[in-house]
């Protein structure tokens, strides 16, 4: 591992100006980032370490029904909260359903957001990556590639975005609070995220020092509490990335679709919200018909990039599913295996 500095500021402003410099990176758990140091994929010269921040590590209810989540609230933290849960219950599985509890013990939410592709060629420096060192070409497009991506990609990336967390958060238009040189800004979370284009480096709107602070989700949010699920379909039930997961959440009156919600995960360098696809479901009977055209419309634009046609139809399939679950109504626990197809779900709906 390269030698580093390192440094642990007292406040977010000496945090900013420590980050600002060049070759300088935040640490927090350093579950995603360490890994990446070890194997030579980042080499930083300087770790800002963010952990003793104060006021980061907090879960605030705000007067206009938001709820606001400091960037080191841990992700075990989040998901146990009942009242989360309750609120946010799609969110809840998908933090549930990813890595081991070991793992979500120490993450947080803003690594979360932060976390590199797990694109093997990402990861092999042997390899030609233009993520990791730009201009030098894409291994991946003539690799193994059944796991890569199936929408927004381009000849310079094929890569997915990792997180489960963040497939119901975009779902559910959430925003991220940064602070920075220029002072403190807000950016919905959809749109933090760029699709690789020619510049599969830059995999978001962060600039040099910029640091998240929160994450906050609206009061909106709350309303799809009673019809809102998380699927993951993953090559084992534990411990494994989606190979295509769907967060599905509706709003039903009277028997009808008054609104709907839907991203999907591991079908592109970020998390695809399939707005097509909601406004087909809009005024819809909650029908296995309905979900089947909200999922054509949602992989309308979908190619392979390599050997992965088969994430086209699977990921139909997972909304199609997904949906039927939400409509069914949220448990009113959360499966013992989060976001799996295998789990048995009593369809019971929870207090909202």
């Amino acid at each position: 591992m390269k030698n580093f500095e390192y440094v642990r500021p007292t406040t977010v402003p000496e945090a900013i100006a420590a980050a600002a410099k060049p070759g300088a990176v935040y640490l927090a758990s350093g579950t995603n980032l360490l890994d990446l140091m070890k194997g030579g994929i980042t080499r930083p010269d300087r770790l800002v370490d963010v952990t003793r921040l104060p006021g980061l590590d907090r879960i605030e209810h705000l007067p206009d029904g938001s709820l606001r989540i400091g960037a080191l609230v841990r992700n075990a933290d989040l998901a146990h909260d009942s009242g989360f849960a309750r609120s946010y219950p799609a969110v809840a599985e998908a933090l549930l359903s990813g890595a081991s509890a070991q793992l979500r013990n120490a993450a947080t939410v803003g690594g979360n957001l932060l976390q590199r592709t797990r694109c093997g060629y990402f990861y092999d420096t042997a390899s030609a990556c233009n993520k990791r060192a730009p201009g030098t070409g894409c291994d991946a497009r003539g690799g193994e590639n059944r796991l890569h991506a199936v929408l927004g990609w381009s000849e310079a990336c094929i890569a997915t975005h990792p997180s489960d967390f963040c497939v119901p958060l975009v779902a559910l238009d959430a925003v991220v609070e940064i602070e920075g040189r220029g002072g403190r800004r807000e950016i919905a979370l959809e749109a933090f995220y760029r699709l690789p284009g020619d510049t599969p480096e830059r995999e978001n709107l962060l600039e040099p020092g910029d640091l998240i602070v929160a994450l906050r989700l609206p009061a909106e949010a709350r309303t799809f509490a009673a019809h809102a699920r998380y699927l993951k379909v993953r090559e084992r039930t534990s411990y494994a990335f989606a190979v295509v997961s769907a967060a599905a959440a509706l709003r039903v009156e009277a028997g009808k679709i008054r609104q709907a919600r839907l991203a999907l995960g591991g079908v592109a360098a970020k998390p695809w919200r399939a707005r097509a696809a909601e406004e087909t479901l809009a005024g819809a009977d909650p029908t296995p018909a309905a979900f089947r055209r909200a999922a054509e419309a949602a992989l309308a634009d979908a190619k392979p990039s390599g050997d992965n046609l088969f994430k086209i139809e699977l990921a139909r399939r997972i909304i199609v599913r997904a949906f039927t679950l939400a409509a069914a109504g949220t448990p009113a626990r959360i499966a013992a295996l989060p976001a799996s197809p295998f789990a048995s779900v009593s369809g019971a709906l929870q207090d909202a």
